[in-house]
């Protein structure tokens, strides 16, 4: 009898924590979610979270916090998140960084993928390759044929060391043989000031961030970073049609601390993929040339797993070094 009581009172500790964040994933969202993005507002990440942070607020009925807590490439507003509770309240915007950051430091406080829980996937789009209009290239043939007649002599700008732009630039380099100097500022706006005022020749920049410029002519596009045109510039072609085989996509998704409970994740998870299938919503991110890309937790996971190892190897032979 001893026995058996004591299986039945071991069955119901075991019971109760399931049961117990069943519950709490039931009634999940119950206060706002604050969701942390790692650069400061008004830059590419920023926008694209707020646009689904309303999408999500009206989805899950719980205001989602835009919080911007940049610093460090990044890691300043990650580290916050990944100490924070794991309850779903405290998430984090995800981007390239955070596949590039593990080498690119030579010590970080956290290891992203052991310390973080992969959400959900929420956007895909590329960097563009554009030049102030005293340069005399028209597509990216005729930049590398000027950069070879003229080595050292253009300056390419990005948002810092490290970033997707600046590895953008790094690898074309690389596959071409060019010679471009690159000049790391602290974001993409004082950069992207310094290409208009022709202080600079060339800028790799997240699409969302140029393209008003670009279609006011401000700036010449010369190529996208990714596989294939983007919609919002379809004039523009891709830097692959002229260098087969270069392809910088760069995405963005939402990462959670380690420990928190599986069906958050998967209400979180729902809610995500649910809020990009609205053709409201898609176009508004077809209109910043981007397009959703809802995914599993564990898709979003394998995707970060994956550029970590990519980015690994080309920041290993450049031999780039953080700030």
């Amino acid at each position: 009898m001893k026995r058996r009581r004591f299986l039945h009172l071991a069955a119901g500790a075991v019971a109760l924590p399931a049961l117990s964040r069943l519950a709490s994933a039931q009634t999940y969202p119950s206060r706002p979610v604050h969701w942390i993005v790692s650069f400061a507002a008004g830059g590419p990440n920023d926008v694209v979270a707020r646009i689904i942070g309303q999408y999500l607020s009206d989805q899950l009925g719980q205001q989602f916090v835009i919080e911007n807590r940049p610093g460090a490439g990044g890691n300043v507003g990650m580290q916050s998140v990944l100490s924070s509770a794991p309850d779903g309240y405290t998430i984090a915007f995800v981007g390239p960084n955070y596949a590039i950051n593990p080498t690119l430091y030579e010590k970080l406080p956290f290891d992203f993928i052991r310390d973080s829980v992969p959400v959900a996937g929420t956007m895909r789009l590329a960097n563009v390759m554009e030049v102030h209009p005293a340069v005399p290239a028209n597509n990216v043939a005729e930049f590398i044929a000027y950069a070879k007649t003229n080595p050292g002599k253009s300056n390419f700008a990005s948002g810092g060391v490290g970033t997707s732009p600046h590895l953008s630039g790094e690898l074309l380099k690389t596959m071409t043989g060019i010679n471009l100097v690159h000049v790391p500022y602290r974001g993409t706006a004082p950069a992207l000031s310094d290409l208009l005022a022709g202080q600079v020749q060339v800028l790799f920049d997240n699409i969302p961030g140029s393209i008003g410029h670009i279609r006011s002519g401000k700036v010449r596009a010369l190529g996208v970073t990714g596989s294939k045109r983007v919609a919002a510039i379809p004039e523009v072609p891709t830097i692959g049609e002229t260098v087969p085989g270069y392809d910088v996509s760069i995405w963005y998704g939402i990462a959670a601390p380690w420990g928190t409970p599986r069906e958050i994740v998967a209400k979180l998870n729902q809610a995500v993929n649910a809020v990009l299938a609205d053709p409201k919503l898609q176009a508004r991110l077809a209109e910043l040339g981007g397009e959703p890309m809802p995914t599993t937790p564990a898709q979003f996971g394998k995707l970060v797993a994956e550029e970590t190892e990519r980015w690994g190897k080309l920041i290993r032979a450049a031999n780039i070094k953080a700030e």
